[in-house]
């Protein structure tokens, strides 16, 4: 599923996200989705997440 939709992000989903320090290198990390920061429908860049450790990033693939 597309992380550039807000709709396809709910809480509680597992996903994969970029960090703001990893953006150059693309390095993802896996987490549990707890709250939506991104306000707009959609983002070119993805969705941005809080995930449940407190981590704070860029939706690339949501894991199904």
């Amino acid at each position: 599923m597309d992380g550039r939709q807000r709709d396809n992000i709910k809480p509680g989903i597992k996903v994969s996200i970029v960090l703001k320090k990893d953006q150059k290198s693309g390095h993802l990390t896996g987490g549990v989705v707890k709250d939506i920061l991104t306000n707009s429908k959609n983002h070119p860049h993805g969705i941005k997440v809080r995930l449940e450790d407190g981590q704070i990033g860029r939706v690339k693939e949501i894991i199904q």
